[in-house]
């Protein structure tokens, strides 16, 4: 169907879409009707802009006045554009090549689609043709929206959040929509923003040192010169007494200063300077930006022509006369107000400045959507650790780093270099990474340490370790977290992630497996994957929704979070304190076990009374059987703490190993039973305390051997603590 109509002196331009009931329909549900304006803009030569309403209705729009929005992300527009009979050699000119690729002329039409993607900001149509051997140009601006989030107040939120953690990430180049920044006095400018900002300036740059070089300002100054007396159109009263001594002789010279005009002004020095500058700024840019397959040949054109401007400048012979500039110690009047000269100085000035987004006048391109979401998830969630941890500001240690990529823009490193550790005196409570990728090798540079592939790579997007000392010290528990900037439709009144991407948290769980560098053994690694995505709904219907109860049913689902106090934020930050208070057994005893195996979770403890000499670098234990309780599985032990009488535990090994040998050979002078003995091999695994801590139980005469759990130990402990 058709959606907008332009009437030109020159052409009628279409805009057709297929599917637009249904976009605006879902864009409707998302974000509300009264936020889907657009300001429409155009330049000369349009008689009318009509958009089309349903039942084949028209209503014309001014320029720039806000109107409808027509133009979402993800959606394919034709374009088709009627020409006149004396038009000739039409061409979509956008600076992207692929985009003007997807345009041919044929029979006075031209014809071919546009689809933004996840770009959503101000974009515009191009159009570049010739009537009668000249050339001319057409652009129509408008604002593509985002069809799940408003564009107007989330994509704001997103943008300053993500700069306030990482300024200058939410740059891009290259893109197919722009947004208005204004410079900033604060930090320095980096090569997108001069890029951007010169592109906007260099026409008016050009102009004005054109200008300034047909009429120079030029300054007198006194220069000295020696002159016979019969040369001198000026005697002044120092020359007086030396004519006078000299009177007679015709061949004296006399010294005096003239006024001269001359080129070598501070402002002219300034203009020299800024011209260099400039020109080689420009040809370093260009050169690189040529490398990139997506430019188009009508920007490689208007790059060229620029570059030609800025060299013949350069090489003005005016520039002869002019010495070096040395810096200005004051404010100059003329370079502030002169014409051609303040143009000049205002550009400079403009290109040593940073940026602030903020909707100035200047054109800047931001990272897509679906780009620009997962970055700020990723610092959503370390918000919500810090919170949740009750942390401060210097307990959380970001070894997470931007990289520069081979143009000029920066992008959030992978892997170690996008690491943030959550620190308590001095013991690491969580670690959270950003977009690694893990390989068969494991590596830690791209990778998470121990996270390993034995099939095809994963890079989920967020990765959270939650460490635990409890069960044992250092234990990490692997939760993914992937951001998806998409909705699958709608249940009711919630809005519901893609099947697939909830089918990809199952990939990533079954793929992801653990393996210590010392050993060969792969163990499962992913206790629970979620998806992030921008969906609304009620708390009470996002709760019945069935992604969301799969939580904690299967630890798979989905929690929807946008940039706002919605549901989904208190929903994802309970579920997060949940995580951090739960302890490591209870988390892995929900982990549902494979049918016909039995999963115990390594919590059973043996605790064996013994004497003031027990050994700490014990590495086998020799039980006799006859003191060894006969009621205690031995296939649910995990752990053995001794117990010096009138001191206490502290240490706790890991039972790595259990031998049965024939009875008496545990030691000599033993009574032994007709059983046989045990030795159980030991590892030592960590301090359950800083210091020995009594238990009262264990103090009398009760049995050798007790076996228990490291809850009901802690339970012991306090109790003592609290009768003494």
């Amino acid at each position: 169907m058709e959606i907008l109509t332009i009437w030109h002196e020159d052409f009628r331009l279409s805009v057709e879409c297929a599917k637009f009931d249904a976009v605006w329909e879902q864009a409707e549900d998302n974000v509300g009707r009264e936020t889907l304006l657009s300001v429409y803009s155009w330049s000369d030569g349009v008689r009318s802009v009509e958009l089309c309403e349903e039942g084949g209705k028209t209503m014309p729009i001014e320029k720039n006045a806000r109107a409808k929005a027509i133009f979402f992300d993800n959606t394919c527009y034709p374009i088709w554009v009627l020409f006149n009979d004396d038009v000739q050699d039409a061409r979509f000119g956008s600076h992207l090549q692929y985009e003007n690729e997807r345009f041919s002329f044929r029979a006075q039409v031209l014809a071919g689609f546009l689809n933004y993607g996840n770009d959503i900001g101000r974009s515009e149509i191009r159009l570049v043709y010739k009537v009668h051997d000249r050339i001319r140009h057409f652009c129509f601006s408008f604002e593509v929206l985002s069809s799940k989030l408003d564009y107007h107040r989330h994509w704001n939120v997103i943008i300053k959040d993500v700069e306030r953690e990482y300024r200058m990430l939410s740059l891009d180049y290259m893109r197919r929509t722009f947004h208005g920044f204004s410079p900033d006095i604060r930090g320095e400018a980096p090569e997108i923003i001069w890029w951007n900002i010169f592109e906007s300036e260099q026409l008016k740059f050009v102009k004005a040192c054109r200008n300034i070089l047909d009429c120079p300002r030029r300054r007198l100054r006194g220069r000295e010169v020696s002159k016979r007396a019969d040369a001198l159109a000026f005697v002044s009263a120092s020359l007086e007494n030396e004519l006078a001594e000299h009177r007679k002789e015709s061949a004296h010279v006399y010294r005096q200063k003239e006024p001269v005009r001359t080129n070598d002004t501070l402002e002219n020095r300034f203009l020299k300077f800024a011209i260099g500058q400039i020109a080689d700024r420009f040809e370093k840019l260009k050169r690189r930006i040529e490398q990139l397959k997506s430019v188009s040949d009508i920007m490689k054109e208007n790059m060229d022509a620029v570059s030609a401007d800025l060299k013949r400048l350069r090489r003005n012979p005016f520039f002869r006369t002019v010495g070096r500039f040395k810096g200005m110690s004051q404010e100059n009047l003329t370079l502030q107000k002169a014409t051609g000269y303040s143009q000049v100085y205002r550009t400079w000035n403009l290109l040593r400045h940073a940026y602030s987004l903020n909707d100035g006048f200047y054109r800047l391109q931001t990272k897509d959507i679906a780009v620009l979401y997962e970055i700020w998830c990723f610092i959503e969630l370390s918000h919500m650790l810090k919170r949740q941890l009750h942390l401060q500001d210097c307990e959380v240690e970001h070894r997470n780093r931007m990289e520069l990529n081979s143009l000029f823009t920066w992008e959030l490193g992978r892997g170690e270099h996008s690491c943030i550790l959550f620190w308590k005196d001095g013991t690491l409570l969580a670690e959270l990474a950003y977009n690694p990728k893990i390989t068969a090798e494991g590596s830690r540079k791209d990778g998470v340490m121990g996270l390993v592939i034995r099939t095809v790579s994963q890079k989920p997007d967020i990765v959270l370790r939650l460490v635990k000392n409890d069960l044992r010290e250092g234990m990490r528990l692997t939760y993914l977290f992937d951001a998806k900037y998409r909705i699958g439709g709608r249940d009711g009144r919630v809005d519901c992630p893609p099947d697939e991407t909830i089918n990809q948290m199952h990939r990533y769980r079954d793929a992801i497996y653990y393996k210590e560098s010392s050993s060969a053994m792969l163990r499962k690694e992913v206790v629970g994957a979620y998806v992030l995505f921008p969906g609304s709904g009620e708390l009470a219907d996002v709760r019945e929704a069935g992604y969301f109860k799969s939580i904690g049913e299967v630890g798979i689902g989905a929690f929807p979070l946008r940039p706002d106090s919605g549901c989904g934020r208190q929903l994802l930050e309970d579920f997060i304190e949940e995580l951090i208070q739960k302890r490591s057994q209870e988390a892995i005893a929900q982990v549902i076990p494979q049918k016909g195996t039995f999963v115990g979770v390594g919590s059973r403890v043996l605790i064996g009374v013994c004497g003031q000499d027990f050994p700490e670098s014990i590495t086998r234990l020799c039980c006799v059987s006859a003191h060894f309780p006969s009621t205690v599985a031995l296939q649910n032990l995990h752990f053995f703490i001794p117990y010096i009488k009138g001191k206490g535990m502290r240490d706790v090994y890991e039972i790595t190993g259990m031998l049965i040998i024939p009875a008496g050979e545990a030691g000599e002078g033993q009574q032994s039973s007709d059983r046989p003995d045990l030795v159980f091999e030991l590892k030592f695994d960590r301090r359950l305390f800083a210091d020995h801590r009594l238990a009262e139980r264990l103090e009398t005469d009760g049995p050798t051997f007790v076996e228990t759990t490291f809850d009901e130990i802690n339970r012991w402990t306090e109790r003592q603590s609290a009768t003494t």
